[in-house]
């Protein structure tokens, strides 16, 4: 019969192969000290994006890799969909922390075209959104009049009240979403290349 190990013993077996690694230690915290950097500069977009540069050029050479990393990775997760026009501005400021960390001009010609085009996607959400209601139109007046027709007083439906026009009105949204969602993807993994081929 076989011997019967303890918790602690099958515990002990699993961990004696994981050793303290101070190198691996200070390369996590150097990253996470990327990412509050990243963070920072975000919070405050009047400060200045030199101050990502200089926190890269004053890190011990072994840490700067894993520090660019945290700012990249930080900055990265920003590119996305606007949802209100003040999410421009945020955009903007990413913009601005990537290109001091990147350094490559041609990505930033793609991520001014790509702040171009979503600032034309919060224009095209309201207009699209506007054209999907008139579309519906017809139809919400059809039901208003067979309710009013039904209870015998006028009833006005909100459109958003109506589950057909909402999976009409998703339907519709998620379409153009999924289009510009198309641009932002695209965008990301420019920077992702621009990112692994830059300079550290």
């Amino acid at each position: 019969m076989g011997k019967i190990k303890t918790a602690l013993e099958i515990a002990l077996e699993r961990t004696e192969s994981i050793k303290s690694d101070k190198a691996a230690i200070e390369q996590f915290e150097a990253k996470q000290t990327g990412k509050r950097l990243a963070n920072s500069f975000l919070e405050n977009p009047e400060k200045s994006a030199k101050a990502l540069e200089d926190a890269l050029k004053n890190a011990p050479k072994e840490q700067r890799t894993s520090l660019k990393e945290g700012m990249f990775e930080t900055l990265l997760s920003r590119i996305t969909l606007p949802v209100a026009k003040e999410d421009e501005a945020h955009l903007h400021d990413v913009g601005k922390g990537l290109q001091a960390i990147i350094k490559n001009s041609h990505f930033h010609g793609l991520y001014r075209q790509m702040l171009d085009i979503l600032s034309r996607y919060l224009e095209e959400n309201v207009q699209y959104e506007d054209a999907v209601k008139r579309q519906y139109e017809p139809r919400l007046r059809k039901k208003e009049a067979e309710l009013s027709k039904r209870y015998g007083q006028p009833v006005k439906l909100d459109p958003f009240q109506d589950p057909e026009f909402v999976s009409f009105y998703k339907q519709n949204m998620e379409a153009l979403r999924a289009n510009y969602q198309a641009v932002v993807d695209e965008a990301r993994q420019e920077a992702v290349e621009a990112f692994e081929n830059a300079p550290v």
